[in-house]
């Protein structure tokens, strides 16, 4: 009848140790993602800033000489991070691919032109920025026109500006709620010791020595769920970087390696102050009071 009793109760002590762990780790895989995503937040703005292409149609009178002055002007400039000329010929050839035929048997000859797209650097991918870009080039004579998509530019630095706010807050939200959920499940697992603990205070154990156990078992389920936590994190981040190698997210180990030690930290120090809490709350209770 004995040997049943510890089995169940050993049974239940697994499984209130592995609910501990389990969701010790699943908040902290959270809560590193998005750790993840406010680190790499601006990385990824940039990258799509940079996606954005400023075109310099240059006229047919141009020569050569002129144009790999303005290509050599513009590689030499600040807020220039690549470029790249594209002839009439080759811009008819992208739209033969794109569309699937040649609109040239249609028209008879190209009417393209000569350009040069410029990728700016993506602090410099603002309204302002480029229509001083754009005064700059068009003050040329042998250039037609610049074209580019204000319109999308004024949206992605609004969209960038509000997803930085809400992702700081979720951010803070987040944290809070990881903290909550750690806590409760360690009061739990604390609780079905309450028993025990009142016991040993009984007998004349110290608080100190009571709390010591229970603060170095919670511990130890906190670098468990830590650890978990972190391998889920670094097969996200290598199929993340495998995906989309552009982002280039592993280009900045520090910040990685600090994040990690952050989740890894973190799960050690909610456990010790939660069982410490726990635990205190125990011993500060009445015996009569433990059947509530």
């Amino acid at each position: 009848m004995s040997s049943s009793f510890e089995k169940d109760q050993k049974r239940r002590l697994i499984s209130s140790y592995f609910s501990v762990v389990l969701s010790i780790a699943l908040v902290l895989f959270l809560l590193g993602l998005l750790g993840m995503l406010v680190l790499n937040a601006k990385k990824v703005s940039d990258h799509f800033k940079e996606q954005v292409v400023v075109t310099i149609y240059l006229k047919e009178t141009a020569k050569e000489v002129e144009i790999k002055q303005l290509e050599k002007s513009l590689a030499m400039a600040d807020y220039v991070k690549t470029i790249e000329y594209v002839s009439k010929e080759q811009a008819a050839e992208f739209l033969k691919e794109e569309n699937g035929e040649d609109f040239m048997d249609f028209v008879g000859y190209n009417p393209l032109q000569n350009s040069i797209d410029v990728h700016l650097k993506a602090d410099f991918v603002t309204s302002e920025h480029l229509e001083l870009i754009s005064e700059e080039a068009t003050s040329k004579t042998f250039v037609d026109e610049v074209t580019y998509d204000n319109d999308l530019v004024n949206l992605m630095n609004e969209n960038v500006q509000k997803i930085s706010f809400w992702v700081l807050v979720i951010s803070g939200i987040f944290t809070i709620i990881a903290v909550l959920l750690i806590n409760s499940s360690i009061r739990l697992a604390v609780y079905s010791k309450r028993f025990t603990i009142k016991t040993m205070q009984m007998v004349g154990a110290t608080k100190q020595f009571i709390r010591r156990p229970f603060v170095w078992k919670s511990v130890r389920l906190g670098i468990i769920g830590a650890v978990i936590a972190l391998i889920g994190m670094a097969i996200v981040l290598y199929y993340i970087n495998k995906t989309f190698p552009e982002l280039g997210l592993v280009d900045s180990p520090i910040l990685i390696a600090l994040l990690f030690g952050f989740v890894f930290a973190l799960g050690i120090i909610i456990t010790w102050i939660s069982t410490h809490i726990a635990t205190q709350r125990f011993l500060n209770l009445k015996t009569d009071q433990l059947y509530y």
